[in-house]
């Protein structure tokens, strides 16, 4: 019986001796070291050329359904990419089609958006005009846009990362990005 109550007290002395105010600590996320600003130019056969950063690629698309013109812009270090899909306008009726195409596409992701704008964008000097898309929350896709001379060229573009969409990690990276799509479409021109 003597044992049976001191196994009872040295049991009881080890569990309340075992209390531990846990505090769960954030995740933390890897420190990223963006690198310089620099731009130059993109140029092929395709009828459109602009500027895009010197730490991105240019990527042919290799997609079975690929046009000619289609290419990715490519940001190794930030496991991300640009998709641009280039079409020649070949009536109105196509035009109607193609831009109502990038609204839905666009509009898509408004299950987990909590917020999407649209943004005019015109350079009449350069014949440059489109909607550019800004896709808040954590979708697949936080930006989108299109440009065209409203007659014979379209372009779509859309910047995807190969990552869970998690706005709050990748935030940095999509502000930092965004400032590139910004220089690509300010110096977007048609040939």
């Amino acid at each position: 019986m003597k044992w049976v109550s001191l196994i009872a007290i040295v049991v009881l002395l080890m569990a309340s001796a075992c209390q531990n105010n846990y505090t769960p600590k954030p995740r933390g996320y890897f420190r990223i070291e963006f690198p310089e600003k620099a731009y130059q130019k993109y140029q092929s056969s395709c009828p459109y050329t602009f500027d895009y950063p010197v730490y991105a690629k240019i990527i042919p698309d290799t997609l079975p359904n690929a046009q000619p013109c289609w290419i990715d812009v490519a940001f190794p270090e930030f496991n991300g990419r640009i998709h641009l899909s280039y079409q020649p306008v070949k009536s109105k009726r196509m035009f109607n089609e193609l831009t109502e195409d990038a609204r839905t596409f666009a509009f898509k992701h408004t299950v987990k958006a909590t917020a999407i704008d649209e943004g005019v964008i015109a350079y009449p000097d350069r014949d440059v005009y489109g909607i550019y898309y800004t896709i808040s929350g954590n979708t697949a896709s936080s930006v989108q846009f299109f440009l065209t001379d409203s007659s014979r060229h379209y372009l779509r573009g859309a910047l995807y990362f190969n990552e869970e969409p998690r706005l709050d990690s990748i935030q940095p990276v999509l502000d930092f990005i965004k400032k590139d799509i910004d220089v690509m479409i300010k110096s977007f021109s048609w040939k």
